[in-house]
């Protein structure tokens, strides 16, 4: 009795010190794009953050005091993500916010977060000027664009020596290109084609006549799902018979293999998560989410609940919600998450998450590099 009533009161001593009732949730806040070009993405990754917050006041709580989730759909678009988060913190007054989907939309979102001093993990965005602004309160948990691709020297390595480069012109693809152009060289890669489009080009039929001029033995889109879509369909269209075809964020989505069929076939793909990796509670939380939702996770989904994770290390280890200490722990922490290594620099990158290798066989997406994790052979060439 004694030791019960002596918890209580320090339970109760935390919870003043931190300058709130025990009673009072911890608000998390975020918008996601429910609606719009990326609403697979913000649903999915929603999801993994929901389920995230039901995992932990399960568990018991953080510091005492339970998890509730605030969010808005902010309809894939910068403007309305802004306006979300200053509503979240003006008048929902959140204690910590998770980014939005995509690099456009948390450019924006991560400005209101410094205007206002408020902690803020970034979930899927990585384009290098996220960091480059001299920000505080932005933290990156994927891999910055400008690394993404580092995962293809396994493709460069079986022998392929010209590459085509095409990319949606948006932040992220652009530093994506960026990073390429930079690594070309050392992975004994010449470029031949180096092309972008607008993000909402869906006819792909005229550069689809071009990469068969030029013949590139690998071709690389940093896309997402509809445009990597509508541009294998063209390229099968044309005939054009590329050694390696891959692509950023659309291959990760079991989307891909629906809307394409058997021309997903031997398709690479580059991913931060993928349910076979071997790594610490992925296939719990594969099964676990499966339950929850009805279907498989994607990747989408473990960055939500990796995010959410990441939030709640921080917060532990800091013993308080008080701004200071958290971002402190943010800056300085080294944490496994679902996700992978968090680990970020003086700027919020992140320099600790690395990219895996998967390709589409058997229609199932195959984890195929790095060697000492995949679970099958990369496929090379490309069956025809």
């Amino acid at each position: 009795m004694i030791r019960n009533l002596l918890l209580t009161v320090a339970a109760l001593a935390l919870a003043i010190c931190n300058g709130a009732s025990a009673n009072e949730p911890i608000k998390i806040g975020t918008t996601q794009s429910l609606t719009g070009h990326y609403a697979d993405f913000g649903q999915e990754q929603l999801r993994g953050l929901q389920m995230w917050v039901a995992d932990v006041n399960a568990r018991g709580s953080l510091l005492g005091r339970r998890v509730e989730l605030v969010h808005y759909d902010d309809g894939s678009r910068s403007a309305r993500s802004e306006e979300g988060f200053r509503k979240l913190i003006e008048q929902d007054k959140v204690d910590f916010l998770v980014g939005p989907y995509s690099s456009a939309l948390t450019l924006r979102a991560s400005a209101v977060a410094e205007e206002h001093n408020f902690p803020m993990v970034a979930s899927a965005a990585s384009a290098d000027d996220i960091w480059s602004r001299g920000y505080r309160n932005i933290f990156g948990t994927d891999t910055p664009a400008s690394n993404y691709l580092d995962g293809l020297q396994a493709a460069a390595d079986t022998g392929s020596s010209t590459l085509a480069l095409v990319y949606a012109k948006t932040p992220f693809a652009e530093d994506v290109a960026m990073g390429l152009r930079k690594r070309a060289a050392t992975m004994g890669l010449k470029i031949l084609l180096d092309e972008g489009y607008p993000p909402e080009q869906l006819d792909f039929s005229a550069l689809a006549v071009r990469l068969a001029n030029v013949n590139a033995d690998m071709v690389v889109g940093a896309s997402y799902l509809d445009d990597s879509v509508a541009m294998v369909r063209a390229i099968r269209a044309a005939n054009v018979r590329p050694k390696i075809l891959a692509f950023t964020v659309g291959p990760a989505l079991h989307e891909f293999g629906d809307m394409l069929g058997a021309d997903a076939e031997g398709v690479v793909g580059i991913v931060q998560w993928l349910r076979s990796v071997p790594l610490p509670g992925a296939q719990d939380f594969a099964y676990r989410y499966r339950k929850r939702y009805g279907n498989n996770p994607g990747v989408h989904a473990a960055i939500g609940y990796s995010a959410g994770q990441v939030i709640e290390a921080a917060v532990r280890l800091a013993g308080t919600t008080e701004h200071d200490a958290v971002r402190e722990q943010l800056r300085t922490m080294y944490f496994r998450s679902l996700l992978g290594k968090y680990n970020t620099d003086d700027t919020g990158r992140q320099i600790g998450k690395r990219n895996y290798l998967l390709q589409w066989q058997d229609d199932q997406r195959r984890l195929v590099a790095p060697a000492e994790l995949a679970e099958r052979e990369l496929i090379y060439p490309l069956p025809y």
